[in-house]
């Protein structure tokens, strides 16, 4: 079972985008979906879905069967990208109160980076969306970095871009992928249920609420607040968003 080692209060927040502080992820299934049909290839937005989070690398192998880098790969690659800032990217909306979320997190003196699975064109256009782009001190998407989440790459190269050892960072996420990089880190996570998944399914976190506003709204209890109790658990032992 994961363990969080004990720390002070934290100094970073490492900050997901999608289903976190926008409401797109439906948006990233439907841009898959489009961009299947139009090579041919019919996947079902229910298959696709569930996999929103993790790197375009491993979800077109899993559901589809096609490696990444090859030619079809890429040339799906670029037509789900062109989807999705075509069509989908002026149907988003931030979530309610997240860039005041962000903005309790740099009142707190907090150090903020965002750890992305997109590609660094789509973060610069999602993080336009979320207006939260003045409050951001660093980021990292998965152009810098060889493997995607669920792998910890993105979360390893995001502290190192905040000066901060794993034990002085929380992660905010809202999927299981964002948990399992970030508890592969070593790194406490909170999720949110925003994205679309069960308690159950973001089992490792260290607290689950329901959106920023949910969070910003029980921040002192949360494991972002100096004031917050001791942050080493084990999965045992899951804080949970006050109702």
């Amino acid at each position: 079972m994961p363990q969080f080692a004990q720390s002070h209060s934290p100094r970073a927040a490492l900050l997901d985008v999608d289903g976190t502080l926008i409401d797109s992820n439906d948006a990233h299934a439907r841009a898959w979906v489009d961009a299947f049909a139009e090579h041919g290839r019919e996947v079902r937005f229910n298959r696709i879905r569930p996999l929103i989070g993790m790197g375009g690398d491993k979800l077109m192998p899993k559901v589809a069967g096609i490696a990444h880098d090859s030619a079809e790969g890429k040339q799906i690659g670029e037509c789900r990208a062109e989807i999705f800032l075509t069509r989908y990217l002026s149907t988003l909306r931030p979530f309610p109160r997240a860039r005041e979320l962000l903005e309790r997190f740099r009142d707190e003196g907090l150090v903020l980076v965002v750890a992305t699975s997109a590609r660094e064109e789509e973060f610069k256009k999602l993080i336009s969306v979320a207006g939260v782009e003045d409050l951001l001190d660093a980021a990292t998407t998965s152009s810098d970095v060889k493997r995607s989440k669920p792998d910890p790459d993105v979360i390893v190269a995001a502290l190192e871009k905040s000066g901060c050892a794993a034990r002085d960072a929380v992660m905010l996420g809202d999927t299981p992928f964002d948990v399992e990089a970030a508890v592969s880190a070593g790194v406490a996570v909170v999720a949110l249920r925003s994205g679309g998944w069960s308690d159950e399914e973001l089992l490792d976190a260290a607290a689950i609420y329901d959106d920023p506003a949910h969070l910003l709204a029980n921040y002192e209890g949360s494991p972002f607040s100096p004031h917050a109790p001791a942050r080493g658990r084990s999965s045992g032992a899951r804080q949970r968003g006050v109702p």
